[in-house]
């Protein structure tokens, strides 16, 4: 792999990671620091764009010449998609979301994903995992690499330091009992974590504190 750190800031370059079957770039954007990850087949050259948050002349300029075919929104909160009909517009690419979660996108989505279904990145299939209590529909992205390493992208549902907010005790229960049962319980401890907002992490960091989430609630 190559030396991917993961650390961006608004207003400054993006960093890129190469796997043997999936080029990774991420790009901060925005008011609210938000991450955009541009993702890349190496044999076909398609593209998917995780989260048009902001800026899109910037995620345009990251896009370049590469076919972008697919858009895919993790969860419904306006300061994921600030950039989204502007992206779609300028590249024709089809809009992807959770059904629950559709409804306040500023466009049409093309395709609605449930938990157990998969996005395409040309001949990479992306793993989808329903994680439900930041927001009803908010999405995670697998990608088991052909190298053996396992790469999640996980929106707002996961950060350094513990899940995303909630607003309800019901709400926060669901989301830990949610990343337990279909993250930490089955994906191994150097997946690496590429959320939503911030620095990258792994599980195996995550790990030891999810009994100090679940015991202070939030």
């Amino acid at each position: 792999m190559s030396q991917y750190t993961g650390a961006v800031e608004v207003g400054g370059p993006h960093d890129t990671r190469t796997l043997p079957d999936l080029e990774i770039t991420k790009l901060a954007v925005g008011e609210m620091n938000n991450n955009a990850y541009l993702l890349r087949c190496p044999r076909t050259g398609d593209a998917v764009l995780v989260d048009a948050a902001n800026e899109a002349d910037r995620l345009l300029e990251m896009v370049g010449t590469t076919p972008l075919k697919t858009v895919v929104t993790t969860h419904q909160h306006p300061d994921h998609w600030q950039a989204l009909a502007e992206v779609v517009a300028e590249t024709g690419a089809r809009t992807v979301a959770h059904p629950l979660d559709a409804g306040p996108l500023p466009v049409r989505v093309d395709d609605s994903i449930e938990g157990g279904g998969s996005v395409d990145v040309g001949d990479v299939a992306l793993e989808v995992i329903h994680l439900r209590g930041h927001t009803p529909g908010s999405i995670a992205l697998l990608h088991r690499s052909s190298d053996g390493t396992t790469h999640l992208f996980t929106g707002d549902s996961l950060f350094p330091g513990g899940p995303g907010k909630t607003w309800s005790p019901e709400d926060f229960t669901s989301l830990v009992d949610d990343l337990e049962a279909r993250i930490f319980g089955v994906l191994p401890d150097d997946t690496w974590v590429y959320p939503g907002h911030g620095a990258d992490t792994t599980l195996g960091a995550e790990r030891p504190a999810l009994p100090e989430w679940r015991a202070r609630g939030w």
